[in-house]
């Protein structure tokens, strides 16, 4: 799994040929939301950082999602 951080989005705009769906928000206005690029790469990033996120193939993160849904990180809320 990839982790980007762009240093800022003046300087560094985050990566245009993500196609990003809109944004998932909880409680609190945590939001993240979900993109593809034209390679088929899927990403996850928050609505509060958009030139920072997550890629991987979809089945990783499909896989992470998964894993997630069935409490595999509960310890963490």
């Amino acid at each position: 799994m990839n982790v980007t951080t762009s240093p800022s989005l003046a300087a560094s705009s985050a990566r245009e040929d993500i196609a990003w769906g809109d944004a998932f928000c909880s409680e609190g206005a945590n939001c993240f939301r979900f993109g593809l690029d034209d390679a088929g790469r899927a990403y996850i990033g928050s609505t509060l950082s958009p030139g920072e996120y997550v890629s991987d193939s979809v089945e990783a993160l499909r896989a992470l999602i998964s894993a997630v849904k069935s409490g595999a990180a509960d310890h963490l809320l």
